[in-house]
């Protein structure tokens, strides 16, 4: 009896010290690559200095199994942030406008999304929106239970990187306030 309860104690334990550093348990994490738990230890880097152009919806499932959205690779790839500062799709006339984020970027500070869509969406008494053309690569979230974790954009002045755990897709979002 002593050993079953060392056992389940040191389980507790791993699974505890797992979760502090931001990943799943090995038998959450997904067997294609993306999302499972996994939480990046960085956002992405900026763009190189020739970006390619910005299609219109590109393709982005780059492997068997991955979404087609933009999204996080295991191993801290991230795939379809490289279209550069000059990308239309996230100009912004008044960059900041509401204010700036100031809840906590990357892997320490995992938030649960408490309701709304794409339109508008909350956690933590912070507000954001989706960006326009990104709101069909969200269609699978949870509104109301996913956990997210902000990144700051290096390339779009104005927006930030809502990453979905659960998925490990993301979308470029905008601080409405609190």
């Amino acid at each position: 009896m002593k050993t079953l309860v060392g056992l389940f104690a040191l389980s507790v334990s791993l699974f505890a010290a797992v979760l502090a550093h931001g990943e799943a348990p090995p038998a959450q994490r997904p067997s294609h690559g993306v999302g499972g738990g996994h939480v990046p230890a960085h956002g992405p880097a900026p763009a190189r200095a020739n970006p390619r152009p910005a299609p219109e919806h590109p393709n982005l499932s780059d492997k068997r199994g991955h979404p087609n959205a933009p999204h996080v690779h295991t191993n801290d790839k991230w795939v379809g942030h490289d279209t550069g500062r000059d990308d239309p799709h996230y100009h912004v006339d008044h960059p900041w406008e509401h204010g700036r984020f100031t809840g906590g970027f990357g892997r320490g500070h995992v938030w649960h999304l408490a309701g709304g869509g794409p339109s508008r969406f909350g956690f933590g008494g912070f507000y954001f929106n989706v960006a326009p053309y990104d709101i069909g690569y969200c269609g699978d979230w949870l509104w109301d239970s996913d956990s997210i974790v902000i990144y700051e954009d290096p390339d779009h002045d104005g927006w930030y990187l809502a990453y979905n755990v659960r998925l490990g897709t993301y979308v470029h979002v905008m601080y409405l306030g609190t």
